[in-house]
């Protein structure tokens, strides 16, 4: 459906026609004005009437309908098509969701198309409304603003997700919860975070460097002016910051797995050697108890005095030395 659709004329909102193909004719007549449309998870006959009226490319329609896109931008003749993936962190639950955000430039227009719950779409259009100076840049404003906020959000959830991270690392090394059977869950799920965190920022590299008019194909995006590249250059250096702590979030959190599954093993090999350490004391009498328990008429000592009370003394003595030899060594 359509959220939002308005005239900017000299940085400001105006009142429009509601007709989009009069709107859009009266903002190209006008020159330094261009129509803003916001759309919400559009059906195919929503969109059809936006895309006849823009001339948008069908293949780029056909992406914004259908969404789970990687970011990407695309050049086609009558406009510019550029797809951001913002995110949002639920630190209670530790999951990453990502929404998508397709955004089309041309002569005189923007066109938003917005999916899922993430989206910092309408953040953008009440700051650029509170800037007119902004504004009057004209669409070019209006995708800077947009990557600038979806890059600037990527740098709170990076935040957070150190944060829990820490928090993660702190409880896999803690004497008392690191060895949980849970813990490597956790971990693992945390890992695929990351994982969908870097699927939104990882691939937005490239279009941001072609906006910062950077590289080969840097000079050749249209409907950006050349204004703009300075500043797309600083989303893009925020943008390295981000991929950085990308990067070492999973790092770290492979190294964390690494710890826990090696402390796991170790906790294993001690156990292992309490119960041989158990098991080897308890043989002693068993032995001891077993041969004269075998019922022989004629075996030494049966008729002896003492011979039941120095067995139990020979018994006890061999356990007290087997538990101090086991307990110097750290079996035990």
């Amino acid at each position: 459906m359509i959220v939002d659709c308005a005239v900017y004329h000299d940085g400001r909102r105006t009142e429009g026609p509601e007709d989009l193909s009069d709107a859009l004719a009266l903002a190209r007549a006008e020159g330094d004005a261009f129509v803003w449309i916001g759309l919400y998870e559009p059906t195919e006959q929503e969109f059809d009437l936006v895309t006849d009226e823009f001339g948008l490319h069908p293949l780029a329609v056909e992406d914004a309908l259908k969404a789970h896109q990687r970011p990407k931008l695309e050049v086609f003749d009558d406009s510019l098509f550029m797809v951001l993936k913002p995110v949002a962190y639920e630190a209670e639950s530790d999951v990453v969701t990502a929404g998508e955000v397709m955004v089309f430039i041309g002569d005189a227009f923007v066109v938003t198309v917005r999916h899922g719950e993430c989206s910092p779409l309408a953040e953008v259009r009440r700051r650029l409304e509170a800037d007119p100076e902004m504004l009057r840049q004209g669409p070019t404003a209006v995708l800077y603003s947009i990557a600038d906020a979806t890059v600037d959000h990527y740098l709170g959830v990076a935040i957070e997700l150190q944060t829990d991270l820490e928090g993660l690392e702190a409880e896999v090394f803690s004497p008392s919860s690191g060895g949980s059977r849970h813990t490597a869950s956790r971990i693992y799920t945390f890992k695929r975070q990351i994982l969908e965190f870097r699927r939104a920022t990882g691939p937005l590299t490239v279009p941001l460097t072609r906006l910062s008019g950077s590289g080969a194909a840097g000079a050749m995006v249209p409907f950006v002016h050349e204004k703009a590249h300075p500043f797309f250059r600083d989303v893009n250096d925020h943008l390295a910051r981000v991929n950085e702590s990308v990067e070492g979030l999973d790092r770290l959190v492979s190294d964390i797995l690494s710890a826990h599954l090696a402390q796991m093993s170790v906790r294993q090999n001690d156990d292992m050697r309490k119960i041989s350490a158990w098991a080897a004391m308890a043989a002693v009498p068993t032995m001891i108890a077993g041969i004269y328990g075998m019922n022989f008429d004629h075996m030494p000592e049966l008729h002896w005095l003492w011979s039941y009370p120095a067995v139990i003394l020979a018994m006890a003595t061999l356990e007290f030395l087997l538990y101090h030899l086991f307990k110097r060594r750290g079996w035990l």
